[in-house]
Protein backbone atom coordinates (compact mmCIF):
# COMPACT_ATOMS: atom_id res chain seq x y z
CA UNK A 1 0.00 0.00 0.00
CA UNK A 2 1.22 3.18 -0.82
CA UNK A 3 1.49 6.14 1.54
CA UNK A 4 -1.00 8.71 1.59
CA UNK A 5 1.13 11.74 0.90
CA UNK A 6 4.83 11.13 1.22
CA UNK A 7 6.15 11.59 4.88
CA UNK A 8 6.63 14.89 6.75
CA UNK A 9 10.05 16.63 6.58
CA UNK A 10 12.73 15.70 9.22
CA UNK A 11 11.98 19.16 10.95
CA UNK A 12 8.48 18.38 11.26
CA UNK A 13 8.95 15.22 12.79
CA UNK A 14 11.43 16.67 15.39
CA UNK A 15 14.42 14.77 13.57
CA UNK A 16 17.05 16.93 11.58
CA UNK A 17 18.70 15.49 9.01
CA UNK A 18 22.56 14.09 9.58
CA UNK A 19 23.83 17.35 7.68
CA UNK A 20 21.35 19.40 9.70
CA UNK A 21 19.57 20.84 6.72
CA UNK A 22 15.97 20.95 6.55
CA UNK A 23 14.05 19.32 3.40
CA UNK A 24 11.43 22.12 3.25
CA UNK A 25 14.22 24.77 3.58
CA UNK A 26 15.44 24.63 -0.32
CA UNK A 27 11.84 27.02 -0.42
CA UNK A 28 13.95 29.81 1.65
CA UNK A 29 13.43 31.25 4.88
CA UNK A 30 10.39 32.83 4.01
CA UNK A 31 8.16 30.01 2.21
CA UNK A 32 9.63 27.70 4.18
CA UNK A 33 7.24 27.27 7.26
CA UNK A 34 4.42 28.13 4.58
CA UNK A 35 5.48 24.25 2.65
CA UNK A 36 5.83 23.21 5.99
CA UNK A 37 2.14 23.97 7.36
CA UNK A 38 0.65 22.98 3.95
CA UNK A 39 1.83 19.91 4.39
CA UNK A 40 0.96 19.07 8.19
CA UNK A 41 -2.48 20.47 6.80
CA UNK A 42 -2.31 18.05 4.08
CA UNK A 43 -1.62 14.99 6.63
CA UNK A 44 -4.13 16.30 9.09
CA UNK A 45 -7.24 16.45 6.46
CA UNK A 46 -6.48 12.92 5.34
CA UNK A 47 -5.10 14.63 1.39
CA UNK A 48 -3.35 12.96 -0.87
CA UNK A 49 -1.44 15.96 -2.21
CA UNK A 50 -0.89 19.57 -1.01
CA UNK A 51 -3.31 21.77 -3.06
CA UNK A 52 -2.89 25.10 -3.79
CA UNK A 53 -5.81 25.82 -0.65
CA UNK A 54 -3.08 24.21 1.55
CA UNK A 55 -0.55 26.66 0.43
CA UNK A 56 -2.97 29.60 0.91
CA UNK A 57 -4.11 28.84 4.33
CA UNK A 58 -0.65 28.68 5.41
CA UNK A 59 0.56 31.75 3.83
CA UNK A 60 -2.31 33.33 5.46
CA UNK A 61 -1.25 32.02 8.83
CA UNK A 62 2.57 32.85 8.32
CA UNK A 63 2.69 35.81 6.11
CA UNK A 64 1.53 39.25 6.78
CA UNK A 65 2.17 40.75 3.68
CA UNK A 66 0.33 38.38 1.59
CA UNK A 67 -2.66 38.54 4.93
CA UNK A 68 -2.82 42.36 4.03
CA UNK A 69 -2.83 42.04 0.27
CA UNK A 70 -6.49 40.46 0.85
CA UNK A 71 -7.59 43.05 3.05
CA UNK A 72 -9.21 42.84 5.92
CA UNK A 73 -13.13 42.64 7.33
CA UNK A 74 -15.24 40.07 7.23
CA UNK A 75 -14.05 39.11 3.27
CA UNK A 76 -10.82 37.69 4.95
CA UNK A 77 -12.89 36.25 7.77
CA UNK A 78 -15.10 34.56 5.28
CA UNK A 79 -11.97 33.08 3.31
CA UNK A 80 -10.72 31.79 6.45
CA UNK A 81 -13.64 30.46 7.66
CA UNK A 82 -13.61 28.17 4.01
CA UNK A 83 -10.38 27.28 4.66
CA UNK A 84 -10.62 26.21 7.85
CA UNK A 85 -14.16 24.14 7.37
CA UNK A 86 -12.42 22.44 4.30
CA UNK A 87 -12.20 18.92 6.08
CA UNK A 88 -15.68 19.09 7.88
CA UNK A 89 -17.85 19.44 4.92
CA UNK A 90 -16.70 22.46 2.69
CA UNK A 91 -13.55 20.91 0.25
CA UNK A 92 -14.63 17.22 1.34
CA UNK A 93 -15.16 16.84 -2.59
CA UNK A 94 -11.72 17.16 -2.99
CA UNK A 95 -10.73 14.16 -1.35
CA UNK A 96 -9.06 11.96 -3.13
CA UNK A 97 -8.89 13.88 -6.30
CA UNK A 98 -5.94 15.41 -8.01
CA UNK A 99 -5.80 19.45 -8.21
CA UNK A 100 -5.69 20.08 -11.86
CA UNK A 101 -7.52 22.75 -13.79
CA UNK A 102 -5.77 21.18 -17.00
CA UNK A 103 -4.27 24.17 -17.64
CA UNK A 104 -0.71 22.84 -16.64
CA UNK A 105 1.24 20.05 -18.08
CA UNK A 106 1.77 17.31 -15.45
CA UNK A 107 5.54 17.16 -15.86
CA UNK A 108 5.22 19.98 -13.49
CA UNK A 109 4.41 18.46 -10.78
CA UNK A 110 6.57 17.60 -7.77
CA UNK A 111 6.51 14.64 -5.46
CA UNK A 112 3.53 15.39 -2.57
CA UNK A 113 1.90 18.75 -4.46
CA UNK A 114 -0.51 18.66 -6.71
CA UNK A 115 -0.03 19.74 -10.47
CA UNK A 116 -1.25 23.48 -10.16
CA UNK A 117 0.51 23.81 -6.00
CA UNK A 118 3.82 22.70 -7.86
CA UNK A 119 3.21 25.12 -10.78
CA UNK A 120 2.60 28.19 -8.27
CA UNK A 121 5.56 27.36 -5.94
CA UNK A 122 7.50 27.42 -9.76
CA UNK A 123 5.18 30.51 -10.62
CA UNK A 124 6.50 32.42 -7.37
CA UNK A 125 10.33 31.60 -8.40
CA UNK A 126 9.51 32.99 -11.41
CA UNK A 127 8.31 36.06 -10.19
CA UNK A 128 10.60 36.60 -7.67
CA UNK A 129 13.59 36.50 -10.25
CA UNK A 130 11.40 38.49 -12.90
CA UNK A 131 11.88 41.44 -10.04
CA UNK A 132 15.55 40.59 -9.29
CA UNK A 133 14.70 39.04 -5.59
CA UNK A 134 16.84 36.19 -4.66
CA UNK A 135 13.34 33.95 -3.81
CA UNK A 136 10.16 34.22 -3.30
CA UNK A 137 7.98 35.93 -1.00
CA UNK A 138 4.75 35.70 0.28
CA UNK A 139 3.23 38.18 -2.72
CA UNK A 140 4.71 36.21 -5.13
CA UNK A 141 3.14 32.71 -3.78
CA UNK A 142 -0.53 34.54 -3.65
CA UNK A 143 -0.04 36.10 -6.99
CA UNK A 144 0.98 32.62 -8.57
CA UNK A 145 -1.57 30.90 -6.70
CA UNK A 146 -4.68 33.03 -7.87
CA UNK A 147 -3.25 33.17 -11.66
CA UNK A 148 -5.10 29.71 -12.46
CA UNK A 149 -8.91 30.53 -12.23
CA UNK A 150 -9.30 26.46 -12.02
CA UNK A 151 -7.09 26.37 -8.79
CA UNK A 152 -8.95 26.05 -5.26
CA UNK A 153 -7.12 29.00 -3.65
CA UNK A 154 -8.93 30.82 -6.58
CA UNK A 155 -11.48 28.81 -6.02
CA UNK A 156 -11.99 29.56 -2.40
CA UNK A 157 -11.09 33.22 -2.94
CA UNK A 158 -14.34 33.55 -5.24
CA UNK A 159 -16.50 32.00 -2.54
CA UNK A 160 -15.57 34.17 -0.48
CA UNK A 161 -15.92 37.38 -2.28
CA UNK A 162 -12.48 38.05 -2.98
CA UNK A 163 -12.20 38.74 -7.02
CA UNK A 164 -8.79 36.61 -7.99
CA UNK A 165 -8.06 39.20 -10.22
CA UNK A 166 -8.24 41.97 -8.18
CA UNK A 167 -5.94 40.16 -5.58
CA UNK A 168 -3.41 39.93 -8.68
CA UNK A 169 -3.42 43.26 -9.58
CA UNK A 170 -2.63 44.19 -5.99
CA UNK A 171 0.11 41.77 -5.49
CA UNK A 172 2.08 42.96 -9.26
CA UNK A 173 1.39 47.05 -7.74
CA UNK A 174 -0.99 47.64 -10.31
CA UNK A 175 -4.70 49.69 -10.15
CA UNK A 176 -7.30 46.56 -9.10
CA UNK A 177 -9.66 45.95 -12.35
CA UNK A 178 -12.61 47.40 -12.43
CA UNK A 179 -16.09 45.44 -11.57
Amino acid sequence: MQPRIPRQSAGEQGVRRPDGVDDDARFGPELAPVVSGARRRAVRDGDRQIDTAHLLHSLLEHDPEARALLGDGPRLARLLGYLVQRSIGYGLRWQATVEDSGAVPVLTAAAGFSPLAAAALDGARDRAARRGAPRPGGADLLAALVTDPGARAAEVLTRAGLDPHAVLARADGRPEPLA
